[in-house]
This record gives C-alpha cells, sequence and structure tokens, in this order.
C-alpha cells in the first residue's frame, strides 16, 4: 500500500485502445475502460468529475494501492512519484498540492 494517489484522483487516464485486453497483446483489463474514440480509451472513472480511477482502492492520502497495477495503461506506468529512482517530478508534488497533501522532499 502506498500513501498518495492523489493522480489516480486527478487526472483523466486515457491510452491507446490497443492496450486494452480485447486488443491482441493489450493487457488492460477493458472492463474497467471507456471508450473515447476510435483510438483511445481511459480507465473508467477518470472520464468525468469527480476524477477517480476504478481501480484505485483506498483513501488518497492516507493507504492507497492499484487493483491492476501489474495492468496498468502506459500513462500510469509513466507517471512518476516525486523521488521515484532519485528523480525530482514536480507534476507529481503539484498533484499532491492539488489534493491538500503536503510535497515529497527533493530527492537527495
Amino acid at each position: 500500500m502506498a500513501e498518495c494517489g492523489a493522480c489516480c484522483a486527478r487526472f483523466r487516464v486515457s491510452f491507446p485502445w490497443h492496450e486494452a485486453n480485447d486488443a491482441i497483446g493489450g493487457w488492460v483489463p477493458v472492463a474497467l475502460t471507456r471508450r473515447i474514440d476510435a483510438r483511445r480509451r481511459a480507465m473508467a472513472g477518470t472520464e468525468r468529475s469527480p476524477v477517480r480511477c476504478v481501480a484505485l482502492a483506498g483513501e488518497v492520502g492516507l493507504a492507497v494501492s492499484c487493483s491492476i497495477y501489474a495492468q496498468r495503461p502506459t500513462p500510469c506506468r509513466e507517471f512518476l512519484r516525486h523521488g521515484e529512482n532519485g528523480l525530482p517530478s514536480p507534476r507529481c508534488n503539484q498533484t499532491r498540492l492539488a489534493a491538500g497533501l503536503v510535497p515529497l522532499p527533493d530527492p537527495a
């Protein structure tokens, strides 16, 4: 379990249609997605307001997890937590602030 999850309750998670598991080689559970157009899908819950991905379990800022972590779409894989891999992520800290959470310290 992680403590944040603000990104999962802030952004529309859209990705190419072929990442959904109804396409050959796709991995994201199609039942948890919504069609945006012929080329894109979104994680259900992130295409509306208030945003909250259906794969997010728990309470933002306290204890959260992704129920499809190993099958999450590319945008989720590419969104780095501030300090992950020793790298800063201003977008992560901006998202935390918008959720009323304290920014993470800069990596050493």
